[in-house]
């Protein structure tokens, strides 16, 4: 089994869609048979196969649409769209939101993925770390499948608006895109500005001071 989870790993990072599916359609069990991050070498943690395409997204070494291709062929081939839920380990909705595979994030909503689960029970949804990350598009899908708006995490206490405003707070470069619009979204969506600790309110007020449409949306 060694042999071939290894195998499913070599094909992700050849991009060779066709042998991996008939790999695959020959032995189903590998849909969901952890591997280790594709194209690291050192790494010896395992994870469900759906979460280490997210991996590879965010290491630019595939494209979001080929991370669609490999997981259309996984999922095909009897992978299970939560990972390892059941587990209760990481699904791959919160890897693809995490690691900024916001459009295979959005075809995993597509497929079924519970958009509700947390890791460990720790309160941190898809939605706290795709607005985390600045990935407006997937906060938006997320929101209109459902996703509760003001969820608080059991470690900072802080709803998604409040993981957004503390990404921009950090000046945290490696994970900076559009934490504004999602920002924005939320409060459009119903997210309580009250809920916020002091630093990240204050925080806000100040951002809408220079924003109209900020300012609108907190009043």
């Amino acid at each position: 089994m060694k042999i071939f989870t290894q195998k499913v790993k070599k094909l992700i990072e050849r991009k060779d869609f066709q042998v991996l599916a008939k790999l695959l359609s020959e032995n189903p069990n590998l849909a969901n048979e952890e591997i280790t991050i594709p194209f690291e070498f050192f790494c010896r943690q395992k994870e469900h196969p759906l979460h280490r395409i997210c991996d590879a997204i965010f290491a630019r070494k595939i494209s979001d649409d080929d991370g669609i291709i490999f997981a259309k062929i996984f999922l095909e081939n009897g992978a299970k769209i939560d990972g390892n839920k059941i587990n209760g380990g990481g699904t791959p909705i919160l890897a693809a939101a995490s690691l900024h595979a916001e459009k295979l994030g959005i075809f995993y909503i597509e497929r079924g993925a519970d958009i509700h689960y947390t890791y460990q029970n720790n309160g941190e949804t898809a939605l706290h770390w795709a607005a985390f990350c600045g990935r407006d598009k997937l906060v938006d899908r997320l929101i209109r499948s459902g996703t509760k708006i003001d969820g608080q995490d059991k470690t900072y206490n802080s709803t998604p608006l409040g993981w957004a405003i503390h990404s921009l707070q950090s000046n945290d470069t490696v994970n900076k895109f559009h934490q504004v619009d999602c920002i924005k979204l939320l409060l459009q969506h119903g997210a309580e500005a009250k809920k916020l600790d002091k630093g990240k309110n204050d925080y806000l007020q100040l951002m809408a001071k220079n924003d109209l449409e900020l300012q609108t949306l907190m009043n």
